[in-house]
This record gives structure tokens, C-alpha cells and sequence, in this order.
């Protein structure tokens, strides 16, 4: 065999699982100039081997389409790869884990005073698109909470393919934000439980339409589109540079989804989640508004609850219960952050799609990330 040959096959042996795969060294990130410092993982108590450990199941296709993991301790970058063509400065599209942003630039506008408050009516904001099919008082009492907790009135809801206001419906249409002013008020069968009858007092339904139409409200409350409210407000204050907006037929910015990142730029995001808004030292959204999105509004499924455009989710670690906030999208893409721990953790995909995307991602974070992190101290120990 020519010696580069079995050079490739030898490379391409060992890193699918071949010699020395099951024993990944920890390698520390390495430092860059977009902000972020690092830190040796053992250094600050992580199992460091059984972090990196998910690389050989990566490696072996155990887990399939993982492109990067990024993960912060108390606001250092304490491990950081790639795999499968993802790259340092290569961007992910993180599809609805993006909707995040959507909610956080909401605060920034109200923190501005270019919206009201949260109870701010959402159909006033687009008197110039009257009139609307199937008008009803009750859409005229829509809030940008109720968008921004996916608990509008709308007959709208992604994981019903025969909703009218199903997301994929809205794609293929020319003007989607007609598509969504002009919903229906949808209907309870039996078997749902009424806003009234639900935990916090909101009907779940997850629809996309509904968020692209928050981000269409801040979008006119700015005066500019959303992607330049965000490099103004978010994204130049966190040293982010390369976010990637993508926008609608009738050119309003998609606030539904689907921006493009950085692994580390979505780790900054984590990281505002995780420290009540704060970068460095530096308030970029409002701790009170950080507050109310890492706040229950509404019971989205039986295991997980929703914040504004955030899912809190619930992991067994150590025996109990570890309820932790994350930006989910299609593929298995995800931004974890864990306040009480402070805890950033980001892991993203290319598995669009696939049934197994969303339980790898999380059993990733759940049986790499959770499991390698300090434990806590108790009270007079060591």
C-alpha cells in the first residue's frame, strides 16, 4: 500500500473509533480576540477526560451530524470542538433556537421606551394591513406577551400538520405576515385543556408565524429592520460580527428562526441568559426583562415549560431534578444555560429533521456536559 494511503487509512481508523478513540485528550480553548477568556476545564474542578469523551462516539457516528459543542463555566469558554465540517468561524443555522433573540431585542425595545410594555396590543402595530380576515375582539386583545409565549388565540401550531397557521403553510405563501394577522381564532376540542383549565393560565401551542410577527412588531416600534436593531443593541456589545439574518418575502427579518452563528456567538447569548444579561461587566439587556424570560409562562409540554421564546427543560443529575433553560432548534441545535451553576453550553447539528436529532443533542449535554461539571460545594465543606 502507497505510505499515503495508509496514512489516510490509519488516520481515518483511529478516528473512528480505532486506536486510542475511547481515550479523547482534553484539549483547553484556545484564545481568540472575540472576547471570550479561557480556561483549563481540571483546572477548575470538570472531569476534563469525561467531557472530551464524547468525541470518540461522535467519531465512531454514535452520535450522528454534531458540528460543534461549546461549553462556559462561570463565563469562561473551559471546552470548545468541532466535527463533521463545522469550524470555529463557520456559522450554524440555528433554525428556532434563534426565536431567543427575538425575545431579547422585545426587551431591549421596552427598555428604550419604543414599546409600552409586554401587555403591548399586537394588531395596532399594523393598522396599514386592515382590514383582517376573521376579525374578533379577542384578536384585538392580543398581547406581545402572548406571542412571546406561544399562548396567542391564533389557530396556529407546528406539530399539527393540519393547522391553518402551521409554519410550512406560511413559507410557501408571499406575504407572511398577512398570512398570520389574518389567522383564525382556533377552536378547543375536548381533549384540550383551555387557557383557564392550563398551568399559568396560557394554552401552549407552538407556533412559529406567532414569533416572526413579535419580531415584525419590534421591527416597527425601532423603525429599522431587526437585524440592525440587533447589531446595535445585542450584537456589537457582545463582540458579535458575523450574525446572519434571513428575511421574508415581503422583506421583513425573519425573527422566527433561522439566524445564522458562530459557535461561540451563540455561547454569548447562553452566557446572557445564564449571568441576568450581563457580558463582561456590562448590562446589555435588563436583568428585570432576563427575568421574566426565565420565568414559566406556559406548561409547553408535560415535561417542559416555556419562558419568552425560551424552553425550560428538566435533566435527573445527581439524583434530582435540574431545570435548565435552552434555545432549541430543528436539527438538534440548542444554547443550555443553567443561572444557578452558570453553566453555558452549546451544541449544535445538521441533523434537520431527524427523529433523533433533539434526544442526542440532549443526551449529550446530559451525559457529557452535566455529568464533567464540578459539584457544588456543600455548606462547611471543602
Amino acid at each position: 500500500m502507497h505510505i499515503r494511503s495508509f496514512a489516510r487509512v490509519l488516520f481515518a481508523f483511529v478516528w473512528a473509533g480505532g486506536i486510542g478513540a475511547a481515550d479523547a485528550a482534553y484539549h483547553s480553548p484556545v484564545p481568540t480576540e472575540d472576547g471570550w477568556p479561557v480556561a483549563d476545564a481540571a483546572a477548575l474542578g470538570w472531569d476534563a477526560d469525561a467531557l472530551a469523551g464524547v468525541e470518540a462516539k461522535i467519531a465512531d457516528a454514535t452520535y450522528k451530524g454534531i458540528t460543534s459543542i461549546v461549553v462556559a463555566d462561570h463565563g469562561r469558554l473551559v471546552y470548545e470542538a468541532y466535527f463533521n465540517g463545522g469550524a470555529r468561524d463557520a456559522p450554524n443555522d440555528m433554525r428556532s433556537a434563534s426565536k431567543t433573540l427575538t425575545a431579547l431585542l422585545a426587551g431591549a425595545a421596552i427598555e428604550r421606551g419604543l414599546i409600552a410594555n409586554v401587555r403591548a396590543k399586537v394588531y395596532p402595530y399594523f393598522a396599514d394591513r386592515k382590514p383582517f380576515l376573521h376579525p374578533d375582539p379577542r384578536k384585538d386583545a392580543f398581547t406581545l406577551e402572548d406571542l412571546l409565549t406561544m399562548s396567542s388565540l391564533w389557530e396556529c401550531d407546528d406539530d399539527n400538520a393540519f393547522s391553518s397557521g402551521n409554519e410550512e403553510r406560511m413559507y410557501v405563501s408571499e406575504d407572511w405576515l398577512r398570512f398570520a394577522l389574518d389567522l383564525p381564532i382556533k377552536g378547543f376540542a375536548p381533549w384540550m385543556k383551555k387557557p383557564a383549565d392550563s398551568p399559568y393560565g396560557r394554552a401552549f401551542a407552538y407556533c412559529t408565524a406567532g414569533a416572526y410577527v413579535a419580531g415584525a412588531l419590534v421591527e416597527r416600534a425601532a423603525g429599522r429592520h431587526l437585524d440592525a436593531f440587533s447589531a446595535e443593541v445585542l450584537e456589537r456589545p457582545l463582540g458579535i460580527a458575523h450574525a446572519q439574518w434571513t428575511f421574508a418575502p415581503e422583506g421583513i427579518a425573519m425573527g422566527g428562526g433561522g439566524v445564522r452563528l458562530r459557535s461561540r456567538d451563540a455561547a454569548k447569548i447562553g452566557q446572557l441568559l445564564a449571568a441576568e444579561g450581563a457580558w463582561q461587566g456590562r448590562q446589555v439587556i435588563a436583568k428585570a426583562w432576563i427575568a421574566a424570560m426565565l420565568t414559566p409562562h406556559a406548561q409547553a409540554r408535560d415535561d417542559a415549560e416555556y419562558g419568552y421564546l425560551v424552553w425550560r427543560f428538566h435533566f435527573a443529575h445527581d439524583g434530582k431534578d435540574e431545570p435548565v433553560w435552552a434555545m432549541s432548534g430543528n436539527g438538534g441545535n440548542y444554547v443550555f444555560a443553567m443561572p444557578a451553576r452558570q453553566l453555558v453550553a452549546v451544541i449544535t447539528s445538521s441533523a434537520y429533521n431527524q427523529r433523533y436529532a433533539h434526544p442526542q443533542s440532549q443526551e449529550i449535554f446530559r451525559e457529557f456536559v452535566l455529568k464533567a461539571m464540578p459539584r457544588p460545594r456543600r455548606e462547611g465543606g471543602t
